[in-house]
């Protein structure tokens, strides 16, 4: 089969590999009809996720047809046009009885932290991913959920991960009528997230970010006040005079560790790799944040140590919340929301690629070109 194969950083290309096998009587194996490219595989494509090894293939948002599957499967048959959510939960361990599906203890061998994912690194499990023509899905009774027949797959897709992570980082973030919200990042999980605010009632919504294209499409799609940080003197003493010097009431990083705005943070943690990532994004959210607010974070970063503001925390009476997304846990709601056209997630597909030109797409998506918000890739015969 065709899948994307990395190379080392910066260096993708689609090649031959092995066609995926049943291991153990609860996979399935489904054919690809749909896999994304999300920012969060820009943390891998940059070398910036530690066990990330050669020859694996990336992609955790990702929809397709159910091939085969395992004897002890009883959910799903062949034929079956599902969507994948990227948490890989086993459905019976101590977090998944909480719904806490991104923490699942059993899918990931380093689960003290996440729990597995598909195509990110060895820290997450070691899984092959989505961006491929075919996949293993393990636990197939858990995670795979078939697609309505009413649902646009190219909607299904996008709830696999950026729909309900930007969901999720407005539950997090505790919204009540009325709030102000400000999301860092007009990435697809910010634009998410800001529309989602407003489905938690905030009565103002704040994106920051400094691509103009990304900015003018959160502001229809949100949508949401825009300000470019590249214009602002002081992002944070900027947004305390926004919000009558008090600060917002609930900040969502949607950005991590592949941030932009700060050159310190830049060197010690994009270019020198000292610390897991760019943190700027979070620091912003810390001292924008409102004494007694709440700062949600989605944004990934990796698992060493950043330079965060930890005594403002505590000096502020700051609450933070932070998670994986679990997806399987909020798509009942997510279903319901796109059915009443509450929220449009294709309208964020910008990019459709063939699985052959996997690079340029990695390229563009990552280089910020073409006004690019959302690449999917389509295998060959999707």
């Amino acid at each position: 089969m065709l899948a994307m194969n990395y190379r080392g950083p910066y260096r993708v290309r689609a090649d031959e590999k092995p066609m995926p096998k049943i291991l153990h009587p609860e996979d399935a194996i489904v054919r690809v009809t749909r896999s994304c490219i999300c920012g969060s595989d820009l943390h891998l494509y940059h070398g910036m996720v530690p066990d990330t090894r050669v020859g694996m293939t990336f992609g955790h948002e990702f929809c397709g047809i159910v091939e085969e599957v395992g004897p002890a499967v009883r959910n799903l048959k062949a034929g079956d046009h599902v969507l994948v959510p990227f948490n890989i939960a086993c459905g019976k361990c101590h977090f998944c009885r909480q719904g806490l599906f991104g923490n699942c203890h059993e899918s990931n061998a380093q689960a003290t932290a996440v729990g597995g994912i598909y195509g990110y690194s060895h820290t997450a499990g070691g899984y092959d991913g989505g961006q491929a023509q075919f996949v293993r899905v393990p636990y197939a009774d858990v995670g795979p959920t078939v697609i309505p027949d009413w649902m646009d797959p190219d909607d299904a897709v996008l709830l696999t991960d950026v729909v309900p992570t930007g969901y999720q980082a407005a539950e997090m973030g505790g919204i009540t009528p009325g709030d102000t919200v400000v999301v860092f990042g007009a990435g697809p999980v910010g634009l998410m997230a800001a529309r989602s605010a407003w489905l938690f009632g905030a009565g103002r919504v704040i994106v920051i970010d400094h691509l103009d294209y990304r900015l003018e499409f959160a502001r229809s799609f949100g949508p949401a006040e825009v300000y470019n940080f590249r214009e602002i003197d002081d992002v944070v003493v900027f947004l305390k005079k926004q919000t009558d010097s008090l600060g917002a009431d609930v900040c969502i990083d949607a950005v991590g560790g592949d941030a932009a705005g700060n050159a310190l943070q830049w060197l010690f943690g994009t270019k020198l790799k000292l610390e897991a990532g760019n943190a700027i994004a979070l620091h912003w959210a810390i001292n924008s944040v409102k004494k007694g607010g709440i700062v949600s974070m989605v944004g990934v970063y990796g698992p060493t140590g950043n330079m965060i503001p930890i005594g403002n925390v505590v000096n502020k009476g700051i609450t933070i919340r932070a998670n994986q997304a679990s997806v399987k846990r909020l798509l009942p709601r997510l279903i319901d929301h796109i059915r009443a056209g509450h929220i449009n997630p294709k309208a964020m597909i910008t990019h459709r690629v063939p699985l052959t030109d996997v690079a340029d797409a990695y390229h563009i998506f990552a280089s910020k070109l073409d006004g690019c918000i959302k690449p999917v890739l389509l295998p060959h015969g999707a």
